[in-house]
């Protein structure tokens, strides 16, 4: 699976890049996020309850932020197991740029899931995944102070 998209957040770029990196912002903003902990400076470990059709998963795992540019950008890498239902592995750039009005938030993703959820077929995958992206950014944009815009 892969996946881009560009978001503007109504804050400053420094403000925008220490969100990202604070655990309990991102659990409050992360859809199904159960825990969310920082282990080092650049890893968290994750518990998400996810829904993907008809499968429903407590996915397990640990992200690690490498290529760090603060306040411009960082890779994320990560793997997480639900069990039975399967996993998914991958890893996210974002770039920050401080335009007029906030900070645009770019990403490209790319991912690949395993098992029960595999057999779910690639436009449910990527519809959900585009789905959770897009509560992810209003949910972080309302944390930041306003709302969120695709651009």
């Amino acid at each position: 699976m892969e996946m881009s998209g560009s978001h503007m957040i109504p804050a400053e770029r420094e403000r925008v890049w220490e969100a990202l990196n604070d655990p309990d912002i991102l659990r409050e903003c992360i859809p199904g996020c159960k825990e969310l902990e920082k282990t080092s400076d650049n890893q968290m470990s994750a518990t998400v309850v996810a829904k993907v059709g008809p499968v429903k998963a407590t996915f397990k795992g640990e992200v690690t932020l490498e290529n760090l540019n603060p306040p411009e950008s960082y890779t994320i890498v990560g793997e997480g197991k639900g069990g039975i239902a399967g996993f998914a592995k991958g890893g996210a750039d974002v770039t920050l740029t401080a335009i007029d009005g906030g900070t645009q938030l770019d990403y490209s993703v790319e991912a690949k899931v395993g098992g029960k959820i595999a057999q779910l077929g690639s436009r449910l995958i990527d519809s959900t995944a585009k789905k959770l992206a897009n509560e992810f950014f209003t949910n972080f944009s309302e944390k930041l102070g306003g709302t969120t815009e695709a651009v």
